[in-house]
């Protein structure tokens, strides 16, 4: 931890005055910086009245070049990537970029319990938060999820945090230390943002690993190949806390041919069987896995692991039930941003579906979900002002593929195309960024129209 003195009346600008920069903001507040936003966007009004309250200076629809260098330190937002002009000036100049979580990691000696991956970090993360709250924790939920862990920082001192993390946020992290780190996959996404190469991704996702002690834990699944393989050349003092379907040598959750889900952990020996656990779906499995071990991990009694376990209710937009209407399944899986966590989705699905693909397209390799979508999947309503490589990649493979540019005209296609005992299942493979500001604000919106029907 720093000593907060060393920090007053030092320069500290934040690029990007979303959740993370304005926590970023008020944390440098609270240490005496003089704190200065800047976002090349408008800013968002809930932010900007944030601001106003605390008294920050910012702007916003464009970056004053000269007041940005004059930084002591630059806290940059997870969306704005290293290319960006500025970014490299600054980082000539000798300026240190940090991430929001990097630079609040600095002023706490809270413990965290850091969980990452392509797929699933979200509910992960919100299940291991339920169980800490349920066993009556001082615990907080940060990065991805929940509030700023900077704001909180500042204002709330928890003993630990949960924290989701994206591979953009771990990009600017370097003395920041995961007591627990969590890896459940890594599956082709972003690819756009490390140049297409798959080794760039992955060594961003392994940076959750860096400066562990040990004293501390990695937990990883044993059936990704990328993970595993890089974890055999991970040099590390952590303690490695594997988890896999049945049971490996190391393994220490694995489920056993009788659905029991046995978690062998030192110190304690439990297990649940696989019905009790709220959560469906075989990457539900895995992800309750991580958040059972990390729990126990934590000293937490294995009866309330189970308890959390098996009253957590599904994460909004991944895999959320919407309505059934006319023995039509409605099925909202807007948090399925790339075609792994699509391919999960379709692999849960017992009934034919109508898929609705589309959005963003960054750099998807669709080939990975083709033979369940041949299985699976009856038609396809592509949903994005672009379809043509959907188009081109799907026409042929399935009976029916139609090309949508809108919600209403993508959610009219589903209700002709599904008959009685089928599944319309929203799970996009790609961002939201083309139709819409967020995959929550897709999910939420493809709801009301679902529920206007």
């Amino acid at each position: 931890m720093k000593n907060p003195k060393d920090f007053e009346g030092k320069n500290l600008i934040v690029l990007g005055a979303g959740e993370s920069g304005v926590g970023a903001a008020v944390l440098g507040e609270a240490l005496n910086m003089n704190v200065f936003v800047s976002d090349n966007g408008p800013i968002p009004d809930k932010y900007r009245a944030q601001m106003l309250r605390r008294g920050i200076l910012f702007e916003e629809n464009g970056h004053s070049r000269k007041r940005v260098l004059a930084a002591d330190y630059i806290v940059k937002s997870p969306g704005i990537p290293p290319t960006a002009p500025l970014v490299k000036e600054a980082e000539e100049a000798g300026i240190p970029i940090l991430s929001e979580i990097e630079f609040a990691g600095w002023f706490t000696n809270a413990k965290m319990v850091c969980i990452t991956g392509s797929n699933g970090k979200t509910t992960t993360t919100m299940l291991t938060y339920h169980i800490l709250q349920k066993a009556g924790l001082n615990v907080g939920l940060a990065g991805n999820v929940g509030k700023s862990l900077a704001l909180q920082v500042a204002e709330e001192q928890h003993d630990i945090y949960v924290i989701e993390l994206s591979s953009f946020q771990l990009e600017n992290m370097y003395d920041f230390k995961a007591n627990i780190a969590v890896m459940l996959n890594i599956t082709p996404d972003h690819m756009d943002r490390y140049d297409h190469k798959m080794e760039n991704y992955t060594r961003a996702k392994f940076r959750i690993a860096r400066n562990q002690q040990a004293d501390d834990f990695f937990v990883y699944w044993l059936g990704d190949p990328i993970v595993t393989s890089q974890v055999k050349a991970l040099q590390t003092e952590a303690r490695l806390m594997p988890f896999s379907d049945t049971y490996e040598e190391d393994s220490v959750a694995w489920e056993d041919k009788d659905g029991i889900v046995h978690f062998d952990i030192p110190g304690e020996t439990w297990e649940i069987p696989r019905d009790r656990i709220s959560l469906q779906g075989r990457h539900n499995l895995y992800n309750s896995m991580a958040a059972g071990i990390s729990a126990s991990l934590l000293s937490i009694k294995s009866d309330t692991i189970r308890e959390a376990l098996g009253d957590f209710e599904a994460v909004e937009h991944r895999l959320e039930f919407v309505r059934d209407l006319d023995g039509v399944h409605w099925i909202n899986d807007s948090k399925a941003t790339n075609v792994n966590s699509t391919w999960y989705a379709l692999d849960s699905m017992r009934t034919p579906v109508v898929l609705i693909l589309g959005g963003k397209d960054k750099g998807n390799d669709y080939s990975e979900i083709l033979p369940l979508v041949k299985e699976k999947v009856k038609a396809i309503v592509c949903m994005g002002k672009d379809n043509k490589k959907l188009l081109d990649f799907f026409s042929g493979e399935v009976a029916e593929i139609r090309d949508c540019h809108s919600l209403g005209e993508a959610v009219k296609a589903c209700r002709q195309l599904a008959k009685e005992g089928d599944t319309v299942l929203l799970s996009p493979c790609c961002a939201s960024f083309d139709l819409f500001e967020s995959y929550e604000d897709r999910g939420r919106k493809f709801k009301d129209a679902v529920n206007e029907l």
